[in-house]
């Protein structure tokens, strides 16, 4: 199978449709009710959850590109608040950037693992989520030692050639396709998922059900159980990748950690490993690819910056369009270890505190000035939360960066005259997950140079 061959399937049977209709205000109220109801006679249980609150999904929301209107509005009155949910737990949203990085970093007063929400009744159990997202040390730094060595900046320019070639052979899909054609389709997911697919050390039909899994993973509309349903399937299909491969060991990432660790780790901690990789690897640059693009046809002078300028003119605008698009939109969850105070706000030890990370990045108070603008000479303080922060960063994050840095300047040079193919109120947005995207990005490619 070769990279061109990954055509990633449309979300929907129509390329690029409408935004869907949205649910009956009153009925989403009624469903959230009545999942408050078997909340409060069961415990909370994440695996059974197939509807969120209203509150709860406010730091999902977006208008476009942009945080919804409330969570902006919201960010304006204070850096913490308290959702008000109909749940016997209580949550904190922190909208801060100050504030969102010292959670972020306090890996002592705060703990990652969720699995005291599973109950072991559900489809889902605790032991179908892992991966460092959702793991405390020393577990976690046993297990991040394993793979933090492939991320590296230096590492990672081995990767450079394999990753440009990819980028080209799916521009030569897209440009195949005529115009319209759907980026997201030819691009921007195939991308990151044979960069990661290969980096592992996973080929043929799991590249497929990797890709089918993707979206479904983050997807809210369907509660905590829709989402965590996906997770486990994929676990499953990596359980599977890492058992044939501790018969036979790959050359990817995968091989070399079984050549290496043998019995030192199991297959259900290198499972999770895989997962963790994939997850924070594949969906979440193929939405930065989509998204970011659509920001760059509404900004010509950025556009023109990253098919003109130099290498560190494009680091500048990738950085600032992950800063703005910030399309992982909250960071894992924190569960208090012990009751303290946060900027003021009373936390309780067994509260839940959320980051808003499409918040902190446009906090004026970090960002600087009129920070919804895209703005390629800004400089933060330390950089932007797009990737989390703390032992908790995502491990991918120049991984990420290689990837963008890649095809953005290598899409706009090679389709000079690259436009949206539909109006802008056409497009279909997600419309309520944890990474924020595009269904389909209809471009027209004009004269290729």
């Amino acid at each position: 199978m070769t990279p061109t061959e990954l055509v990633v399937p449309p979300a929907r049977t129509c390329p690029w449709p409408p935004a869907p209709p949205r649910p009956a205000a009153r009925v989403r109220s009624w469903l959230a009710a009545r999942a408050a109801r078997r909340v409060r006679r069961r415990g909370l249980d994440l695996a059974t959850l197939r509807v969120l609150p209203r509150a709860a999904t406010l730091p999902l929301r977006r208008s476009g590109v942009d945080p919804a209107p409330e969570l902006a509005a919201m960010a304006a009155r204070g850096p913490v608040h308290r959702l008000d949910l109909p749940f016997d737990v209580t949550v904190h949203l922190v909208t801060g950037a100050a504030e969102a990085r010292a959670v972020l970093a306090d890996r002592d007063r705060f703990s990652n693992d969720v699995r005291h929400l599973f109950s072991g009744e559900g489809p889902v159990t605790g032991d179908d989520v892992g991966g460092l997202g959702f793991t405390d040390p020393p577990q976690h730094t046993r297990l991040r030692r394993l793979v933090a060595p492939e991320f590296t900046r230096a590492r990672l320019a081995r990767l450079a050639p394999a990753v440009a070639a990819t980028v080209e052979r799916q521009l030569d899909v897209l440009e195949a396709a005529g115009s319209p054609a759907d980026l997201a389709r030819h691009v921007s997911s195939p991308v990151p998922l044979l960069t990661i697919a290969d980096l592992l050390g996973i080929d043929g039909p799991g590249e497929h059900v990797l890709a089918r899994l993707g979206a479904r993973r983050f997807d809210a509309t369907r509660g905590p159980a829709g989402s965590f349903g996906a997770v486990s399937a994929q676990r499953r299909l990596l359980a599977e990748e890492v058992a044939a491969q501790r018969r036979s060991p790959g050359e990817g990432l995968i091989g070399r950690i079984i050549r290496t660790e043998g019995d030192g780790i199991s297959d259900d901690e290198l499972a999770g490993l895989a997962d963790g990789l994939v997850t924070g690897g594949y969906e979440t640059t193929a939405s930065m690819i989509s998204l970011g693009t659509l920001v760059l046809l509404r900004d010509p002078a950025a556009a023109a910056l990253v098919r003109e300028g130099t290498p560190d003119d494009v680091s500048r605008v990738v950085e600032e369009l992950l800063r703005t698009l910030a399309v992982v939109s909250v960071a894992f969850p924190r569960f208090a270890r012990e009751a303290m105070d946060l900027a003021g706000t009373p936390v309780a030890a067994g509260d839940v505190v959320v980051v808003s990370l499409a918040a902190a990045g446009r906090d004026p108070a970090w960002a600087g000035a009129d920070p919804d603008l895209l703005d390629p000479e800004r400089v933060t303080r330390g950089g932007h939360l797009a990737f989390g922060s703390g032992i908790h960063r995502c491990v991918g994050a120049e991984l990420a960066r290689l990837e963008l840095t890649t095809v953005l300047p290598a899409l706009f040079r090679r389709f000079p005259d690259l436009a949206l193919a539909v109006p802008p109120e056409r497009l279909a947005f997600r419309r309520l997950s944890f990474v924020h995207g595009v269904e389909a990005l209809p471009v027209t490619l004009g004269r290729a140079r």
